[in-house]
């Protein structure tokens, strides 16, 4: 960030008083410019013994599949973000949105949520940003064709936690660690 977003002058990094991190502050009007993490907002629907996937068609991870999420909108709830990431994707319906998962991706500051839902019926169709829909039984996940982590570990949690029907909320700090090169030392 070069200029304020406010009035238009330069931007200096700095750490405000009374704050710990360094933000950009406009030199003029000194407006604090904060950059916080993106929020991510999805479903997990589920169908009768099936769970629903959309295979990207868009980038990162293009071709992968993945379950229906997006960046939440402003003025929007993280439930009604993911309805609406469902509908987007898949043009699937869901209802009886109950908070599953959550994991905290620090290293690109984003947060991610999954809901546990119902689909309604099993209509659904590849939205823009979806190449194919489908709808999945447990052994027929196609396992190393998952997009992300994050979508690994939800269904790894649903299906454990289906063999018990108790679905308790599963958090996740999941840390990027960067190889160790033995050459650099």
């Amino acid at each position: 960030m070069n200029y304020c977003s406010s009035c238009g002058a330069r931007v200096e990094t700095k750490i405000p008083e009374g704050d710990t991190f360094p933000r950009f502050v406009c030199t003029e009007c000194h407006t604090i410019h904060y950059q916080n993490p993106r929020i991510i907002a999805g479903t997990l629907p589920v169908w009768q013994d099936q769970v629903l996937l959309c295979k990207r068609a868009i980038a990162p991870r293009q071709g992968y599949w993945t379950l229906p999420a997006g960046f939440l909108e402003n003025s929007e709830t993280v439930a009604a973000g993911a309805a609406r990431e469902t509908m987007e994707e898949a043009n699937a319906q869901v209802t009886d949105l109950s908070l599953y998962t959550v994991f905290s991706l620090p290293h690109i500051s984003q947060v991610y949520t999954f809901f546990r839902a119902n689909l309604i019926g099993p209509k659904y169709s590849s939205g823009p940003e979806s190449l194919e829909v489908a709808l999945f039984s447990e052994q027929d996940i196609p396992w190393d064709e998952l997009a992300f982590p994050v979508i690994t570990q939800t269904l790894q949690h649903y299906f454990n936690d289906r063999k018990t029907d108790v679905f308790p909320t599963h958090y996740a700090d999941l840390e990027f660690k960067r190889p160790v090169n033995p050459s650099a030392s």
